[in-house]
């Protein structure tokens, strides 16, 4: 795109020019014939919507003859949500939808089991609000049921999504010992749920839950859990398979996300630490559908690294948790599909959101330090202004954490952090760039509670 500007001046040219974050000065004494090309974003790989044609605004100081050229925001990529309303589920013959009421085909447990050698049983429960008061065993994830249309992909097109019902994953070995670590929140369903959080259930949700029972002794190596997530994913597929059918008449709401970067605003990105240890410490990036297993890669198989995501797939399910760490400091599935931090950080108009980053926490110190010096290369590479290092969960993973902020701060970008302290928490190791700090805890005591959410 150029810009054509003119001035009538008999005299020679006398031009400066500097460009700093995406912001183009020029500054011209005198001259005539002048031609301005500003340079664009080439365009974007993947499912990016097409570029439109570059808005430039061109402001001039009489006092200084400053030309200042400011390049407007660009439209990166849109998702689109079709919300469809279910408001009773019951079991019957065959999996279908009709108007409000969802049906849950009453034989399909036994067929989830046979899907994994690990798994040995399966108890299927609808949990409606006047069930909340029961017993269940610890809730290992709470995730959105989403299916994408036909040719659409993660982060990008159309989304269809049950308003009112959530997936609820929950487990035990043959022993009767919980899938969890550091804390489990088996016990009444209403005492140990924070309600209406990110990643947690809302008040008046219709819960599928499922009770998966896994091998004796599993439930702490990587394929238990793993197991568990996979057989409760095909009751949640069989359901997808059904919402891809329905009429567009029966969508409820339309909810409309666009990725935009802004040339001149502040260029950040978010950094978002997850479980890597191995065992139940894990979790599957970018699966086909949202929030799924299938296609999807293990952070951990992954070695750890950073992998960057854009705003948009982080929105549409791009990733599902298999974390079993302690209730009230992990994030569930449900959290990423609704992640605060992401939605407000993208819809700032003084911020530039270029991606976020998803980096696993390693078992072993050599490898945590490899991750994050990755990480810190990636930064430099970025050339941004700040950055945001979230951690889910505390202890052995805060030493990367420290780390994470140490390679951005060195590096001369101001760098806060987040994370679950307070006083089990608290942060054992620590550096001169841990300046900002956020904490997280939800808890009088300072401690996790076992409480999810």
């Amino acid at each position: 795109t150029v810009v054509e500007t003119t001035t009538v001046a008999p005299a020679p040219t006398a031009m400066t020019t500097s460009l700093n974050g995406g912001m183009l000065k020029i500054h011209i004494g005198e001259g005539k014939d002048i031609n301005l090309e500003i340079p664009m974003f080439g365009a974007q790989v993947g499912s990016a919507a097409p570029l439109a044609t570059q808005v430039v605004e061109v402001k001039e100081t009489t006092e200084s003859n400053e030309t200042v050229v400011v390049l407007a925001e660009k439209k990166v990529r849109q998702l689109t949500k079709k919300h469809y309303k279910i408001e009773k589920v019951v079991f019957g013959d065959e999996t279908k939808i009709e108007g409000t009421t969802l049906t849950l085909r009453k034989d399909i447990a036994p067929e989830a089991v046979e899907t994994q050698n690990l798994v040995v049983d399966m108890k299927i429960e609808i949990i409606t609000p006047a069930e909340y008061d029961t017993y269940s065993e610890t809730i290992m994830d709470v995730q959105p049921i989403a299916t994408k249309e036909s040719e659409n992909f993660l982060g990008s097109g159309n989304t269809r999504v049950i308003d009112g019902v959530i997936m609820m994953v929950t487990g035990v070995d043959e022993n009767g010992v919980q899938i969890g670590e550091f804390g489990s929140s088996e016990g009444i369903l209403s005492e140990n749920i924070m309600w209406n959080r990110p990643g947690a259930p809302d008040k008046g949700d219709i819960f599928i839950k499922t009770t998966v029972t896994i091998k004796a002794g599993t439930n702490m190596e990587r394929p238990g859990p793993l197991a568990a997530h996979t057989a409760s994913d095909y009751v949640t597929q069989e359901i997808r398979n059904v919402l891809k059918k329905m009429d567009e008449t029966l969508v409820v709401e339309t909810e409309e996300l666009v990725q935009y970067r802004r040339p001149g605003k502040k260029k950040v990105v978010i950094i978002k630490e997850i479980m890597g240890q191995g065992a139940m410490h894990d979790n599957i990036i970018l699966p086909t559908e949202p929030a799924g297993i299938m296609g999807g890669k293990p952070n951990v198989d992954l070695g750890n690294l950073p992998i960057m995501l854009s705003p948009l797939e982080v929105l549409d399910g791009g990733i599902h948790a298999l974390t079993c760490i302690g209730p009230a400091s992990k994030e569930c599935t449900r959290h990423y599909y609704r992640e605060p931090l992401v939605i407000a950080t993208m819809n700032d108009p003084e911020l530039d959101l270029c991606g976020v980053i998803f980096i696993g926490s390693p078992q072993v110190n050599s490898e945590k330090f490899y991750v994050s010096e990755r990480l810190g290369m990636i930064i430099e590479a970025l050339d941004i202004e700040g950055a945001i290092v979230t951690t889910e969960g505390f202890g052995n993973n805060h030493i990367d954490f420290a780390s994470h902020i140490e390679q951005i701060g060195m590096r001369g970008i101001k760098v806060v952090g987040m994370s679950f302290s307070a006083v089990q928490g608290a942060l054992v190791v620590g550096n001169k760039y841990m300046e900002y700090m956020v904490d997280n805890n939800k808890s009088e005591e300072g401690i996790e509670n076992e409480v999810l959410g």
